[in-house]
């Protein structure tokens, strides 16, 4: 076991970068790591991830196996747990100190253009929102000279410094605006600005022309970014979105002139495709996504915010422009999207039927005044059934699903033509989907 030299706290990126580079050229003894976090939820609703050799999101399969288990160590009182004191199991033969830090910081350069960013002078504000890439920024800082600012270092884990959500509720969302109220509040101190969640895998870009941005809009704002500047990168490397993610990346793919492949949501789906390459870069709708180095090989193949938000000041330090001027002027071209998802109350009956519907059930010939062109319920990068469905047309498009941990389902609406036609899907789609629930 691998364990912090600085017995700090260590994020999913870096935990995925690790178990790479430790992996690499070995063919056993292989690594792999736990991660023990809220995420970008409430703070009592901590979280375990797994991540196996690959480096990435573990499948349902293993996923599953371990649920059982730790529910049903915990209808048992914890019994069968065996337990050691810190101190004694840190003095253990099988367990070794490891400086998470340094590897990760030093290979920062070898993903983002560290040199253009510290030479340009872009100002910078960071927000590690009390999570555990608040010891990793000083040493970027520090090691590539750029001018950052962390703006808050607190560390509390009641998280009491953090502006409420919409519902009150204290989330670490950095794609939130209501969490995020802090660092737009000083955008204008900043060239640019970002956050990520407590682990560090998803992000939050807050530009000085136009505040927090949507996590769809930086996601295409940095696939027809790095496409254009990553000259390394394989002709066949492809882009990798969600079902739910939107269609402005779909737009951008045709104009670059690369593949698309559309998944469920889940960042397992991306895991062999950048490992080996055939993705330049991954992400979903939620503000998560990594992508390759700069010379086309695998970084990490679970999602990294701080690349991302590091990759935002590299657009403005190579370009000129913030990401969402870089943005305007795709949509410009491109066309410009209006994207929302709603919640709908629904009972655990409703969302079982919800998840496993028969496209011909739904019917709809028409959506909002435009012709259906494909009612899905699997993904089409690869098959795979995405535990809902998917109502398409060429100018909209609106798909539902059901909540794993609420009693709702969730609907994402598109369109390319204006708000009223937004909520005109939006409206539609309620109305088809009373019906079979």
């Amino acid at each position: 076991m691998e364990l912090s030299s600085a017995r700090g706290y260590t994020p999913t990126p870096v935990i995925s970068h690790a178990i790479l580079t430790y992996n690499n050229r070995r063919r056993q003894g292989l690594a792999d790591g736990v991660v023990i976090t809220p995420s970008h939820n409430p703070p009592d609703d901590g979280g375990y991830k797994y991540n196996p050799p690959h480096g990435g999101p573990a499948d349902t399969d293993v996923t599953a196996k371990i649920e059982k288990c730790a529910n049903l160590y915990l209808e048992n009182g914890l019994r069968g747990v065996a337990r050691v004191p810190y101190e004694r199991a840190r003095k253990s033969q099988s367990v070794h100190a490891y400086d998470y830090i340094s590897p990760y910081v030093s290979d920062l350069g070898n993903i983002v253009d560290m040199t253009l960013i510290s030479s340009s002078g872009v100002k910078i504000g960071i927000d590690p929102l009390g999570g555990a890439a608040v010891h990793f920024w000083l040493p970027i800082i520090d090691r590539y000279a750029i001018k950052a600012t962390v703006v808050n270092d607190l560390i509390d884990p009641t998280f009491r410094f953090m502006t409420a959500d919409w519902d009150g509720k204290i989330r670490m969302d950095c794609s939130s605006p209501f969490a995020m109220a802090g660092l737009i509040q000083m955008r204008d101190k900043f060239d640019i600005s970002f956050a990520n969640d407590t682990d560090a895998d998803r992000h939050g870009i807050v530009t000085r022309s136009n505040g927090l941005m949507n996590p769809n809009h930086f996601l295409a704002t940095a696939i027809a970014y790095l496409f254009e500047q990553r000259s390394q990168w394989g002709h066949n490397a492809a882009i990798g979105k969600t079902i739910v993610s939107s269609s402005i990346i779909d737009r951008v793919a045709r104009k670059l002139n690369r593949n698309l492949v559309e998944t469920p949501v889940g960042f397992k789906w991306f895991v062999s495709g950048l490992g080996d390459g055939t993705f330049g870069f991954a992400g979903e709708e939620s503000a998560g996504a990594s992508f390759l180095r700069r010379d086309g090989s695998v970084w990490t193949t679970d999602k990294d915010g701080i690349i991302m938000g590091l990759l935002a000041a590299e657009i403005l330090a190579k370009t000129g422009r913030d990401p969402s001027q870089f943005f305007a002027q795709l949509t410009s071209e491109l066309g410009v999207p209006f994207y929302e998802r709603i919640d709908v109350p629904a009972t655990a009956n409703q969302k079982n039927v919800l998840k496993g519907v028969d496209p011909g059930r739904l019917g709809m010939k028409e959506l909002a005044g435009d012709p259906v062109r494909a009612t899905r319920t699997t993904a089409p990068g690869n098959g795979q059934p995405f535990g809902g469905i998917k109502v398409e047309t060429e100018i909209g498009w609106f798909a539902a699903r059901p909540s794993g941990t609420e009693d709702v389902y969730k609907i994402y609406a598109e369109s390319f033509r204006d708000q009223s036609h937004l909520n005109r899907i939006q409206n539609e789609a309620q109305a088809a989907l009373a019906q079979i629930l």
